[in-house]
């Protein structure tokens, strides 16, 4: 029987768990709140803010482990979707999102407003970058320049919202704040190829700007290179803090199908891309990056993207898979952060690899090593099963010193409303290099001490540069933790585990690499 069971336990053991090994936390689910954006302060990680449509906004003064929420208002310009949360500096938090003023206007201008006590108030009633009453405003993002704390906004606006007439176009704006939000600059048009006013494959949408080592302000966006016929993501930049920007954009690939496509069960998902720059001061400062996700591979093998640039976006990679999984599943609405401290690309997205039908999970990935190789871990405790409605049109993550706290909806078929949930993942940032000397070979050191209580090292060595992890498993096979899944070069290194968390027992720890591959046991005793 000891035999049957010892099977059975190294069956669980070497398969790959779907359990999600990090905690779950519904912020909301209070007016069917969809199209979230989350925010750690860089300042204070235990401050966490995040917004979702159409007016609801969230704090946590305890890392996102409870939530408290609140209704924007803006009493002259009116509070419409599309939420986006940022940071500048001294810790003030922004939300950016549409406007719905009084009377017959709607969208009709991008709306920030502003938090000095951690997303708990707002002003009312908040800045706008931009104001044309016959044009609608759509589709917003924005960033910090930690520099100066200046703050770039890039948004689409449509000439006629909905309107497929050769007359009518939509087109990128951008517009800059240098005193926090106060006041902003005139808006200009940043694009030289417009699309249509549709909302769909033909219309230019989706930028996300971003700010490089050197005060860059880049952006990315999708839409047709020919209509109806071949699409794609282009590319802009402003060296000057966007006062002028590059006299024709670049483009940087093709998305096959559009940014616009059916996931089933989704009433509207789309691809559109989130660009950022690596200003970390590790070995990938100044690397460029653009996530998107379509459907080049067909449409039941929706999948997640990310191409690069090292030298300013004038030359960008071929574009690299994000999700690890074999051809033929579904991967969408993904969103891509840097830890600045780390450099760390960290993504989220909702995820079908583990299910035959509609059924639901959530991931992150994460690439240590400047989007060469991703991890894909599953965050969510449970799967959900879509049904036909709204869904919002982006999830969001947000990642600083090894935080990361992703954001995203659920529309399950079992609760009457949707809900936005985040996890809490915190990544350990304890590897050592305990020496320069090269190794001859992989080495799995006994942990010491062992027995221990609650802290136990492990000593490993590697004798050439490869993807190395670290992961914690119980006596049942279970994966508990993960110590280290980053790219190291060779050397012998050391890594602690703090145990406070578990129980006492028998545990087990894995040195993975891409050729080698050690199991050994350790004592936990209280």
């Amino acid at each position: 029987m000891k035999y049957f069971l010892l099977i059975i336990s190294t069956i669980v053991f070497l398969s790959n768990s779907l359990i999600a090994q990090y905690t779950n936390v519904q912020i909301s689910n209070v007016q069917s709140p969809n199209e979230p954006s989350i925010m750690i302060n860089p300042k204070n990680t235990n401050q966490v803010v995040a917004g979702a449509n159409i007016a609801s906004y969230y704090y946590s003064t305890n890392g996102g482990l409870t939530w408290t929420r609140g209704v924007l208002t803006s009493s002259l310009y009116g509070v419409w979707g599309d939420p986006c949360i940022i940071v500048d500096t001294t810790g003030a938090f922004y939300f950016f999102h549409l406007s719905n003023p009084p009377g017959p206007a709607w969208i009709d201008r991008i709306v920030c407003q502003k938090s000095t006590n951690g997303g708990m108030s707002w002003n009312d009633p908040g800045s706008y970058t931009f104001h044309d009453p016959n044009k609608e405003q759509d589709k917003e993002w924005a960033c910090v320049d930690r520099t100066n704390n200046y703050i770039y906004v890039t948004w689409t606006q449509f000439d006629s919202y909905g309107s497929s007439s050769q007359l009518d176009s939509s087109n990128i704006l951008f517009a800059r704040s240098t005193n926090g939000g106060d006041t902003w600059d005139i808006a200009k048009r940043i694009n030289q190829l417009g699309g249509d006013c549709v909302d769909d494959d033909n219309t230019v949408e989706g930028a996300v700007p971003c700010v490089g080592p050197n005060g860059e302000v880049y952006v990315s966006w999708a839409g047709p290179k020919i209509r109806n016929s071949q699409f794609g993501i282009f590319f802009d930049k402003s060296t000057d803090k966007g006062q002028t920007w590059l006299n024709n954009d670049i483009y940087v690939t093709d998305q096959p199908g559009g940014w616009a496509f059916d996931i089933p069960g989704i009433y509207r998902c789309n691809g559109m891309p989130i660009t950022s720059c690596d200003i970390s001061g590790g070995p990938h400062h100044g690397t460029i990056y653009i996530n998107w996700s379509d459907q080049r591979n067909g449409t039941t093998d929706t999948d997640v993207w990310l191409v690069k640039s090292t030298n300013g976006g004038q030359n960008w990679s071929t574009p690299k898979r994000v999700n690890d999984d074999p051809a033929g599943k579904q991967q969408f609405f993904t969103w891509m952060d840097i830890d600045q401290t780390t450099g760390y690309l960290y993504f989220v997205f909702y995820d079908r690899r583990n299910h035959s039908n509609n059924l639901t999970d959530v991931y992150i990935a994460r690439s240590t090593d400047g989007g060469t190789t991703f991890e894909n871990i599953i965050i969510s405790a449970t799967p959900f099963l879509p049904v036909s409605g709204f869904f919002g049109d982006y999830s969001c993550i947000s990642a600083h010193d090894n935080k990361v706290r992703p954001i995203w909806a659920r529309l399950d078929g079992s609760t009457p409303n949707i809900s936005v949930w985040t996890a809490i993942i915190d990544f350990p940032a304890n590897v050592i290099n305990i020496t320069t000397n090269i190794p001859s070979e992989y080495h799995l050191g006994q942990n010491f001490p062992n027995p221990f209580n609650p802290t136990t090292s492990i000593k490993f060595d590697i004798p050439g540069s490869t993807f190395t992890k670290i992961k914690i498993y119980d006596i049942l096979g279970k994966e508990i933790a993960t110590l280290v899944s980053e790219e190291l070069s060779a050397g012998s290194y050391e890594v602690e585990w703090d145990a406070s968390e578990y129980t006492s027992g028998i545990y087990m720890y894995k040195l993975i690499t891409n050729d080698f591959s050690e199991t050994k046991k350790m004592l936990l005793i209280k």
